[in-house]
């Protein structure tokens, strides 16, 4: 038996609990052996590169369910769709993007070789009191943000954004999209993790009906579909559909998987019969946690605008995120779906079940006594009560916040396709600070970039890099898998 097929059998068949995706959590959908409907383009089952029959209407489906004038089957990932969306919409030129985007936007910019103007997430929170957990959290994009940028940059031709991001935080699209619509360019969305937003009232609108030109969804995120499988939908006048569909010739496959497209409809079908059971089970199982997870003492439970996103902030705990992570793994088998430097992400889905959510429950509220009885012998004090109401701060973004997050960015010397056709040179990472970088560096996931090529080098950034690596999470991006060099553009 080859080993990577050994090893995911036996972690299948072990009792480990997956609050990470894809959504169908290993249990939820009516797919039979993928091997035995594994099949080419032949008679009778169409071709997503020329639908006219079965897959034309099973896109045509998944349009219906999402409300949206028309959407493509993605079998590469939201990964294609953000280079198609962007390839449609700016082919060249400026383009208006949320610095806080995907690795995948910057490769878009990059093969289109755009100039970005970049927007600046506002702060998580009031601004006031807030916990190392929430002051880690990017908010939303504000309109008025948008307004400013396509005033004072002329030539614009399109606004990219995600919402929501990986850990639920929502930017107003209605608005964004009307202010974008003000100046006749599209708004593309990257909401691959709202693929189940507007199917259920604890839930925002869906990027769709709030008037987005392009949104593109991750199905595999948070709903129950094989990972790998997003769509994409179109709207309005504003996008060249001729053109999108061209590249969706192009950066698609040409042996597009049968097992993927069929895993998409029978999500779509799933949702489209049963989805109303689905969500309000689901909503009732995520009140009943977040009601557990409210007497939390030294952790502490965040709000962000989606409930399914269940985000735990290390507090006053003493633990960071990684060691959080690594204790839920490792003694209670519950494996999460991200580690943040003071906080963790379970992610869930209607492919939840409550033996699960009972598990995490209980899992976090021991560690928190466990934790909170440790500080009670160091200190002699009763720990703060973490899951009091107060705490659960719902998302006020100020500017005052969003100036602060500007702070850290680096400086944008040059596009970052001039940068990867500079002349380059390896060098010490510990002797980059003032160098233009030459390649990316991201914590993966989310998958966002803490510097991208063209970028300069900063010693705050520097120092983070560091400390990151001390603390054990895992940065990506570089050539040097060690993190002990960095290519930099030739002085």
């Amino acid at each position: 038996m080859a080993e990577l097929y050994r090893k995911l059998r036996e972690y299948c068949g072990s009792d480990y609990y997956p609050f990470h995706m894809p959504g169908h959590k290993r249990r939820l959908g009516g797919m039979a052996d993928p091997l035995s409907f594994d099949i080419t383009e032949i008679e009778g089952f169409d071709n997503l590169h020329h639908a006219e029959g079965i897959l034309l209407e099973a896109q045509r489906k998944a349009a219906r369910l999402y409300g949206s004038e028309e959407t493509h089957f993605l079998v590469n990932g939201s990964t294609a769709g953000i280079l198609c969306a962007m390839g449609a919409c700016a082919p060249s030129g400026k383009i208006l993007m949320a610095r806080n985007s995907h690795k995948a936007a910057y490769h878009g910019l990059y093969l289109n070789r755009l100039e970005p103007v970049y927007l600046y997430p506002a702060g998580f929170g009031s601004g006031h009191g807030k916990s190392a957990s929430e002051r880690e959290l990017n908010g939303p994009i504000l309109a008025g943000d948008v307004r400013q940028a396509l005033e004072r940059y002329p030539g614009i031709r399109a606004v990219f954004l995600t919402s929501p991001t990986y850990d639920g935080v929502s930017s107003d699209v209605a608005a964004i999209a009307w202010e974008a619509h003000r100046f006749g360019i599209p708004l593309i969305v990257d909401a691959a993790h709202g693929a189940h937003f507007g199917m259920h009232p604890i839930f925002p609108d869906n990027a769709v009906s709030q008037g987005a030109d392009l949104v593109i969804h991750s199905l595999h995120k948070t709903l129950p579909s094989p990972t790998q499988t997003a769509l994409l939908h179109v709207n309005g006048p504003l996008v060249d559909r001729r053109k999108l569909r061209k590249l969706l010739g192009i950066y698609q496959t040409s042996s597009p998987s049968y097992v993927l497209m069929a895993g998409m409809d029978e999500c779509v079908g799933l949702l489209e019969s049963r989805g109303k059971e689905l969500f309000d089970r689901f909503a009732r199982e995520l009140g009943w946690l977040r009601e557990q997870l409210r007497e939390l003492k030294t952790l502490e439970l965040i709000e962000s605008d989606d409930p399914s996103k269940v985000l735990i902030g290390t507090g006053d705990s003493g633990l960071n995120g990684l060691e959080l992570s690594r204790i839920l793994r490792e003694t209670y088998h519950l494996e999460l779906e991200m580690a943040a430097g003071s906080y963790v992400l379970a992610l869930t889905s209607v492919g939840d079940v409550r033996e699960g959510f009972q598990r995490l429950a209980a899992a976090l509220l021991e560690i928190d006594a466990t934790t909170q009885a440790a500080r009670q012998r160091e200190t002699g004090d009763e720990a703060p009560g973490k899951g009091s109401a107060g705490s659960e701060k719902r998302m006020d973004a100020e500017r005052d916040t969003a100036e602060w997050e500007r702070t850290k960015l680096p400086e944008a010397v040059m596009t970052i396709a001039r940068a990867e056709e500079s002349p380059q040179e390896r060098i010490p990472l510990a002797a980059s600070q003032n160098r233009v970088c030459g390649e990316y560096i991201y914590r993966y996931p989310p998958g966002v970039p803490l510097i991208v090529p063209g970028e300069r080098m900063s010693g705050e950034l520097l120092d983070r890099s560091r400390r990151e690596q001390r603390l054990g999470y895992e940065l990506q991006g570089m050539e040097d898998y060690s993190l002990e060099t960095l290519w930099v553009i030739r002085e």
